[in-house]
């Protein structure tokens, strides 16, 4: 069943995406797939509700879905509260120790147990996690590298991370029992300090760690598109580095594109970016013939 913008409004509900479903339910039966939840997606109400519905609608099929959500928003509405301010260096925040213990705040407690409430709500037995539990995600700290006309300058942005080891055996575990973990994206190093990691960058860690069958990337746009507009339903690794080069692939779109570029490298199937405005989008990703987003495959 090919979806297109002329003919979503006549599929937003999971019945009639599911009349036609049960190819793809066998074709992902038992399989781990990773979702990044996060942006414009988390801030209404409606869509969050129909994100927990298809996750809990995952679990029940037989399909082992783990979320890991980000937060930026809310992160930034808090911050103002308390008048903490920060700035951003290539769309990472710098992250001192103060603004640590407010990121650390906000997601780890308030988004991620909303998001658990929301799918426990609709049937789930959602629990949630940080890198930190059961350390879940060791992390190295990163530095942001610039050039100059001089030499390389390398900028310190804190307490900023990324995962260099993710407990896949208590992953494996969870994926294995009838929980769906919900993970923040916070990490740890060796001398016990918490870090602020990107929530594109912990899926794409996670999702290869358990090899996932699929790395969804949940955003505000329909996916990789072309100059003209026009949706790239499907795109090769050796494709994405001529879609950079020639400007096609830019900005904010680039991250996302490299973090599913590492993480199909590293054994997950194939990867996906699409539009989580999108009443749905998970199953009709995964649950119609040409899909809805951006697939990228080796």
């Amino acid at each position: 069943m090919k979806i297109s913008k002329k003919n979503t409004k006549h599929v937003i509900d999971q019945a009639s995406i599911l009349s036609k479903a049960l190819p793809f339910m066998q074709r992902y039966s038992g399989k781990n797939i990773t979702i990044k939840f996060g942006g414009a997606v988390m801030g209404d109400k409606n869509l969050s509700t129909s994100f927990a519905k298809d996750i809990v609608l995952l679990k029940q099929v037989g399909i082992n879905p783990v979320v890991v959500h980000g937060g930026g928003p809310k992160i930034k509405k808090m911050l103002d509260k308390l008048n903490v301010k920060t700035n951003f260096i290539n769309g990472l925040r710098v992250t001192n120790k103060e603004t640590m213990d407010v990121v650390e705040m906000v997601l780890s407690g308030s988004i991620n147990k909303e998001i658990v409430m929301e799918i426990n709500k609709e049937g789930g037995r959602a629990i949630g996690l940080s890198g930190k539990d059961a350390l879940l995600a060791e992390t190295k700290k990163i530095r942001i590298k610039e050039k100059s006309q001089l030499k390389h300058k390398s900028k310190d942005l804190g307490f900023v991370g990324e995962p260099t080891k993710i407990n896949e055996d208590l992953l494996n575990w969870f994926l294995k029992s009838h929980f769906i973990p919900v993970i923040s994206p916070i990490g740890f190093n060796n001398n016990n300090d918490t870090f602020n990691i990107n929530a594109d960058t912990m899926s794409g860690c996670v999702a290869s760690s358990i090899s996932s069958e699929r790395l969804i990337l949940l955003t505000d746009v329909d996916g990789v598109l072309d100059k003209k507009g026009k949706l790239l339903t499907e795109i090769s690794l050796n494709q994405i580095k001529k879609l950079i080069k020639n400007g096609t692939i830019s900005e904010g779109m680039i991250p996302k594109v490299k973090t599913c570029i590492d993480a199909v490298k590293k054994g997950v199937k194939a990867a996906v970016i699409l539009n989580g405005k999108l009443p749905h989008a998970i199953l009709l990703e995964m649950f119609t013939e040409s899909g809805v987003g951006t697939l990228i495959t080796k």
